[in-house]
C-alpha cells in the first residue's frame, strides 16, 4: 500500500490484513484474542486520560488506537472464520435501533430514566434473561471492582432491592466500618478482609445515590495525592532536604501549604 494524503476507514481494514498476511509484520501475526487484552484496556484508559486532559487531538489520536484494536480482534477472527468488522458493525448498529425503540419504535421515552427502563427491558428480552440474579451476573467480572460493585448495585435497584434514601446508605457505612474495627481488634485476618469488602461496598452504594462514579472519584483523589506528594518533596529539596531526613510534622506541614495553595487557586 503506497503512502496517501488521507486515509479511511477501508484502508485501515486493509492495513490490518497485511499485517497479518504471511510476509508480514511477525509481531502482528503472533497475536491472538487474549494476548492482546492487556493493549485494549491500556488503550481505553488512555482514551479517558485524553478526555480528562481536554485535548481534542490527543482524544482524535487515542481513540484511533483504541479503533485499532477492534479491527485487530476483527481480523483475528475472521481468519479464524468466526466473524469479521461488517458483522461487529452490523451487530452494534442492530442493537442501537433494537435498543432505542422510543427513536425506531412505537415506544415513548420523556425521560432520560424512561430509555434506561427500555434498554435494560430491551437487552433482557436480546440475551434471554428471566431472573434479576441472571443480570446482576451478566455484569462482567473483570470490570474494575469499584465500577462492578456500583453496576450490581443498580441493577438490583431496579426492582426495588435499595435503602430509602442516602441516610441510610450512610448509617450502612458507619456500621461496616464498626464492624471493620471490631474484626481488627479480634485479628482475624480473614474477617477483616470480608468486613474491609462490606465497607467498601457500603460505601459504593453512597456514590450511587450521590450519582458519583467511585472509579472516577477515587483516580481524582490519586491524583491529587500524586499532585500534593510532588509539592512535598519539591519543596523538601528546595530546602536542601530529602524526605527521609525530614519528620512527619515537617512532612505535614508542607502538605498543609500545598491544600491551601489549592485553594487559593481555586478561589482565583
Amino acid at each position: 500500500m503506497k503512502k496517501k494524503e488521507r486515509y479511511e476507514y477501508n484502508d485501515l481494514l486493509k492495513i490490518m490484513s497485511m499485517l497479518r498476511a504471511p510476509n508480514g509484520c511477525p509481531w502482528d501475526r503472533e497475536q491472538d484474542h487474549k494476548s492482546l487484552k492487556r493493549y485494549l484496556i491500556e488503550e481505553a484508559y488512555e482514551v479517558l486520560e485524553a478526555i480528562d486532559e481536554e485535548s481534542p487531538s490527543k482524544l482524535c489520536d487515542e481513540l484511533g488506537d483504541l479503533l485499532l484494536q477492534v479491527v485487530f480482534h476483527a481480523q483475528i477472527a475472521k481468519e479464524n472464520g468466526k466473524f469479521n468488522m461488517d458483522d461487529v458493525v452490523h451487530g452494534v448498529s442492530a442493537k442501537m435501533v433494537n435498543r432505542h425503540r422510543h427513536v425506531f419504535g412505537d415506544e415513548e421515552a420523556e425521560t432520560s430514566d424512561d430509555v434506561m427502563d427500555i434498554w435494560e427491558k430491551v437487552k433482557k428480552e436480546e440475551k434471554g434473561l428471566k431472573t434479576q440474579t441472571q443480570v446482576l451476573k451478566e455484569v462482567p467480572g473483570n470490570l474494575p471492582a469499584l465500577m462492578r460493585s456500583f453496576k450490581v448495585q443498580q441493577k438490583a435497584a431496579q426492582v426495588g432491592f435499595d435503602w430509602d434514601n442516602i441516610n441510610d446508605a450512610m448509617l450502612k457505612v458507619k456500621e461496616e466500618l464498626n464492624e471493620l474495627e471490631q474484626a481488627y481488634k479480634g485479628g482475624n485476618e480473614a474477617s477483616i478482609e470480608e468486613e474491609l469488602g462490606d465497607l467498601l461496598f457500603a460505601v459504593v452504594n453512597v456514590s450511587r445515590f450521590l450519582k458519583v462514579q467511585p472509579e472516577l472519584a477515587l483516580t481524582a483523589t490519586t491524583n491529587k495525592f500524586i499532585s500534593r506528594f510532588e509539592y512535598v518533596e519539591s519543596s523538601a529539596q528546595n530546602q536542601g532536604k530529602q524526605l527521609t531526613d525530614m519528620t512527619l510534622d515537617e512532612m505535614d506541614a508542607l502538605w498543609d501549604d500545598s491544600k491551601r495553595l489549592e485553594r487559593e487557586k481555586k478561589e482565583c
